[in-house]
Order: structure tokens, then sequence, then C-alpha cells
């Protein structure tokens, strides 16, 4: 039986990042100078994987974070089911607690269970998994033997619950930072975590 490896990057640092803002959908933001050094560092080690085929977001954060994959002719596809969660009218606000407590108010319904919370304009899990669900299909179903695929922090982590066939509840145990990587492999109907939050490769600006 032959396996797929599918490798898994969050985008490189903003500034949205750097300084605490909420970054969702709603935000098109571009990487910071630290992000562009963890891309660079990640195409370094990565340049020579055999990738048939590359996802990215519609935003412009994920596809600066391989540009040099893209820039070498990397067989490349931008859906919009990969976007990072919509915060709607939270989306560009301060994140810590004192100034922004509906933000966080939300993030511990969902881990409460009440996976349907969301804020005026947002999304919440349930509906960033259902947009997911025919690229999922799609990426499962291809014959393409390794696929690298950059997203965002919160959509990693539907996507990765999903992948795994955990529930939504567990998705905040997938950690992740700025440049990371999950590689996965799917053997038949079953998808597993070989490598989870790596970021050996950023070792030179950690």
């Amino acid at each position: 039986m032959k396996s797929k490896k599918i490798y898994i990057i969050r985008h490189g640092q903003t500034d949205f990042n750097l300084n605490g803002i909420v970054q969702g959908s709603g935000i098109d933001s571009s990487l910071n100078e630290t992000g562009k050094a963890q891309a660079a560092l990640f195409y370094s080690k990565y340049k020579n994987y055999p990738f048939q085929k590359a996802y990215i977001s519609v935003l412009k954060r994920t596809q600066e974070s391989i540009s040099q994959f893209v820039k070498d002719g990397i067989n490349l596809e931008k859906t919009a089911a990969l976007n990072e969660i919509s915060w709607g009218e939270f989306d560009g606000k301060i994140d810590t607690k004192d100034k922004n407590s509906i933000y966080w108010e939300i993030l511990n319904r969902w881990k409460s269970g009440d996976l349907k919370a969301k804020v005026e304009g947002a999304e919440n899990p349930e509906e960033v998994k259902s947009r997911l669900l025919p690229f999922v299909s799609q990426l499962l179903a291809s014959e393409h033997e390794e696929v690298l695929i950059c997203m965002h922090g919160r959509a990693m982590r539907v996507l990765l619950s999903m992948l795994t066939g955990k529930s939504l509840l567990e998705m905040d145990s997938f950690l992740h930072n700025n440049l990371c990587l999950y590689v996965l492999e799917q053997k038949g109907e079953e998808v597993t975590i070989i490598l989870e939050n790596d970021i050996s490769h950023l070792e030179n600006i950690l």
C-alpha cells in the first residue's frame, strides 16, 4: 500500500503575531522580517523534498511563507478553505485578557464544549470544519505522495483534528508556533502524526 506524506506548516511571523493582535481571515497581513527569516530557514531545509503539490490559503502570509518554493515552480493551489478562522469584529484588536475579555470568553466556551460560540460576523470551529470538508476529501483522495500545506493556527488545529479523527474539543492539544511543521502519514484511511510542532529548522533564530 502506497503512503502519502502531508507536511503542514503555519505561516511565518507577522507584526500582528508579534504584538498580540487578533489576526483572523479579515486581516491580510504580510510577514515581518522575522517571518521572512523563518520562511528562508524552512526553505533551506526542505527545498530538496519531492513535494508534488502545495496548497495555501488566499491570504498573503501563507504564499510569502513558501515564496521560494513558488519561485522554484512548485505545483501550487490557493484555496479559501485554508483561510484562518474569521474573528469578525475582533479582527485587528489586542488579544490580552484585560483589553479583549470577550475574545477570551469565546475561546473558553470552545474548550468547555460550546463549539458554536462566536462573536458578530465571525466563524466558529464547526463552520471552519464545514468549509474544510471538501478540501480534506480532495487531499486524501489525491495521488500526490508528498504534499505541502501552508495555513493558519486555528484553522490548522481544526484540520489536524479532522485528519486524525479527533473531536474538535481536543483541537487545542495541537500546539503551534510560527513556521512550525507537522508531518502526517496517510496509509489507506488511517492518518497518523509522525512529527508535531517541529521548529528544529528555526534553531538559528530561536
